[in-house]
C-alpha cells in the first residue's frame, strides 16, 4: 500500500509539468506567414482570378479575406515593415541607406521570449539585416539571394552559410525548394520541439520576373490568354464585384504610360512580340498577341505552382497536429510589375519561353490585369501598387467562415497582431519609437472594428496618405501634383477631388510632410551595413 501511495504521489508531482507544456502549446498559436512576390490584387481565384489556386481558395473559404489591406509598393520595404512593425522610413529602408537602427527588433526576436522557434524559407531582401539567423533571430533559414534565376540560382544560403551554385538541369525550382525547406523545418520542430509554438515565414519569389516555371505547368494555361488583357481585366472586375470585394469601376488602361526602369534597346533583345505600352488588345499584331498570351500563361503557371507547393506545406501542418491552432496569413509584397528588362543570364530568343535561358517580364498590359480593377503597378502608391489580397485562416480562433473584412490594414500591423495572439508585450529596445500599426485581432471576430488615424506611403518619390476613406496620392511622373480620391466609391482613382476640396488637400499634404519628417527622425543617424550589430 505504501508503495502504491509513493507511485501515486510521484505521478501527481509529474502531472503539472506535463499539463503546463500542453497548455502552452494549446494557448499560444503557431504562425505561418506566406508572402508572394509581385502578385496582383486579383491574381487568386478567391480574389476574382481564373488561375487555379485551390489551396488558397480553401483557406479563404474557411477563413477571412481582407478587402482593403496594403503593402508598401515594393519588395524590401514591405519585408522590413512586416518583420519589424515599423514604416520603412523609420528603418533607413526607403530608400535603403545603411544598417537597420540599433533599436530594431524583428518578429523572431520579439517572439523568442514566449518560447517560439522561428524558421525562414525563401526570399530575404531586408537591407541592413544581412543574416536571417545571426541578425534577425531565426532558428533556421534558407535564403535565395539570386533573384534572376529560378532553375539554377548561383547564390543561396542555409543558416547564413553560402551553398554551392545550383547546376542547370538539376531539377531544382525555387518555389519547390522553399516549400521543401519549410517542410523540413516543421518536421524537425514536431520531432524535437513539439511543446513549443512555431513561427514559419515562407517568402516566395514568384510570380516576380523572370517568368520561369517548368514547361508542364505552362501547358495548363497554353493559349488560354489569347482572349487578351482587356477581357481578363473585365472578367476579374466583374468577379470582384460579385464577391463584394470592390464596389468601384474599372480603371482604364494607360496606353501612354511607360513602365519604370524601361531601358532603351530591351525591345531589340526581346523581339517583335514585346511592346512597351498597355494598349488595347485589338491593336496588337497576331505575333504580339501570341507572345503576350504566352507570358501571361507563364505568370499564371507560376502562381498555380506556388499554390500547389503551399498545399504541401499545409499538409505538413495537418500531419503534425498543428492545423487547428496555426494562424495562417497569406499576402503579396506589392502589386504586379509593369517592368520590362533583361538581367541575369540574358534572354535567348530561340529558347522556350519560361525556361532557364529566357528572361521575360509581365509588362504593363498584363500587370494592369493583375492589379485589376485598380490603377497603376508595383512601385507606385496608387491602389494598383499597394493593394494586396490578405487571407487569414485560424480554425481554433476565428469562428467566421468565408467572410470579408473591410477594415483598412497595412503590413506594419503584423507585429502587433502576432504579439497580441502570442500574449507578448512588445519588448522594444531603448530609443525605439512605438509601433505605428494596429492589431488585426478585433477584425477576426467583427468587421469594421479597427480604428486608425492614417496609413502612410512613400516610395521613390511616389507618395500617399489615407485618412478614413480619403486618399491623397502623388507620382513622380505627374510632377508630384497631389490628387485626392474618395475610396469609399472610387478605389480605381478616376475622380480627382483636389480642385473641389483644396482645404482637405492642404491639410492632408501638411500631415504627410509631418509624418515623413517624424519617421526620418525616428531612424536616427545612418551607419554602414558592415557595422551592423548582431
Amino acid at each position: 500500500m505504501k508503495h502504491l501511495l509513493t507511485i501515486g504521489v510521484a505521478l501527481l508531482l509529474s502531472l503539472p509539468t506535463t499539463l503546463h507544456a500542453a497548455d502552452v502549446q494549446k494557448q499560444k498559436p503557431n504562425f505561418l506567414i506566406i508572402l508572394a512576390d509581385d502578385l496582383g490584387f486579383s491574381d487568386l481565384g478567391c480574389y476574382g482570378s481564373d488561375i487555379a489556386t485551390p489551396n488558397l481558395d480553401r483557406l479563404a473559404a474557411k477563413g477571412l479575406r481582407f478587402t482593403q489591406f496594403y503593402n508598401t509598393a515594393r519588395c524590401w520595404p514591405t519585408r522590413s515593415a512586416l518583420l519589424t512593425g515599423h514604416y520603412p522610413q523609420q528603418l533607413h529602408m526607403d530608400p535603403p541607406q545603411g544598417r537597420l537602427p540599433a533599436w530594431t527588433r524583428t518578429l523572431p526576436q520579439l517572439l523568442k521570449p514566449a518560447g517560439y522557434r522561428s524558421y525562414h524559407s525563401g526570399k530575404w531582401h531586408v537591407f541592413g539585416a544581412p543574416k536571417p539567423v545571426a541578425d534577425a533571430g531565426f532558428d533556421h533559414s534558407y535564403e535565395l539571394a539570386d533573384h534572376d534565376r529560378n532553375f539554377n540560382p548561383q547564390k543561396t544560403l542555409e543558416d547564413d552559410r553560402p551553398l554551392p551554385p545550383v547546376a542547370r538541369d538539376s531539377g531544382y525550382y525555387t518555389t519547390t525548394a522553399f516549400a521543401d525547406h519549410a517542410i523540413r523545418c516543421l518536421k524537425e520542430h514536431a520531432e524535437q520541439f513539439g511543446a513549443q509554438p512555431f513561427f514559419s515565414y515562407l517568402a516566395f519569389t514568384v510570380p516576380h520576373f523572370p517568368l520561369q516555371v517548368p514547361a508542364d505547368d505552362i501547358a495548363r494555361y497554353r493559349d488560354h490568354y489569347l482572349k487578351g488583357w482587356d477581357k481578363v481585366r473585365d472578367e476579374r472586375w466583374q468577379n470582384l464585384r460579385k464577391m463584394g470585394i470592390v464596389n468601384c469601376g474599372l480603371a482604364p488602361l494607360e496606353p501612354a504610360f511607360t513602365p519604370r526602369y524601361f531601358m532603351p534597346g530591351v525591345l531589340t533583345k526581346l523581339g517583335p512580340g514585346e511592346i512597351e505600352y498597355a494598349v488595347p488588345w485589338l491593336q496588337l499584331t497576331d505575333e504580339q498577341k501570341q507572345y503576350q498570351a504566352t507570358k501571361m500563361a507563364i505568370h499564371a503557371a507560376m502562381i498555380d505552382r506556388m499554390d500547389r507547393e503551399i498545399g504541401r506545406v499545409l499538409d505538413q501542418v495537418r500531419a503534425m497536429g498543428a492545423w487547428e491552432n496555426t494562424v495562417i496569413l497569406f499576402l503579396s509584397d506589392n502589386g504586379t510589375d509593369a517592368t520590362i528588362m533583361v538581367r541575369g543570364d540574358g534572354h535567348d530568343r530561340a529558347a522556350a519561353a519560361g525556361s532557364a535561358a529566357s528572361f521575360l517580364c509581365l509588362g504593363p498590359g498584363w500587370s494592369s490585369a493583375g492589379n485589376a480593377p485598380f490603377r497603376r503597378h508595383k512601385v507606385w502608391t496608387h491602389e494598383g501598387g499597394i493593394s494586396t489580397p490578405l487571407i487569414v485562416h485560424w480554425p481554433q480562433g476565428i469562428a467566421a467562415r468565408g467572410e470579408l473584412r473591410q477594415d483598412v490594414g497595412h503590413v506594419i500591423d503584423f507585429v502587433p497582431t502576432l504579439l497580441e495572439l502570442a500574449g507578448v508585450k512588445p519588448a522594444l529596445a531603448a530609443g525605439s519609437p512605438s509601433l505605428p500599426g494596429s492589431s488585426l485581432v478585433p477584425a477576426f471576430s467583427t468587421d469594421g472594428s479597427i480604428r486608425r488615424d492614417y496609413v502612410f506611403f512613400h516610395h521613390e518619390g511616389n507618395r500617399a496618405l489615407r485618412v478614413g476613406d480619403y486618399k491623397l496620392v502623388s507620382a513622380t511622373e505627374d510632377q508630384n501634383v497631389w490628387e485626392l480620391f474618395d475610396l469609399a466609391t472610387d478605389r480605381c482613382e478616376q475622380h480627382n477631388l483636389a480642385t473641389e476640396q483644396p482645404d482637405r488637400v492642404r491639410e492632408m499634404a501638411a500631415r504627410w510632410r509631418q509624418l515623413q519628417d517624424g519617421f526620418v527622425r525616428d531612424a536616427g543617424s545612418v551607419l554602414p551595413i558592415d557595422q551592423s550589430a548582431k
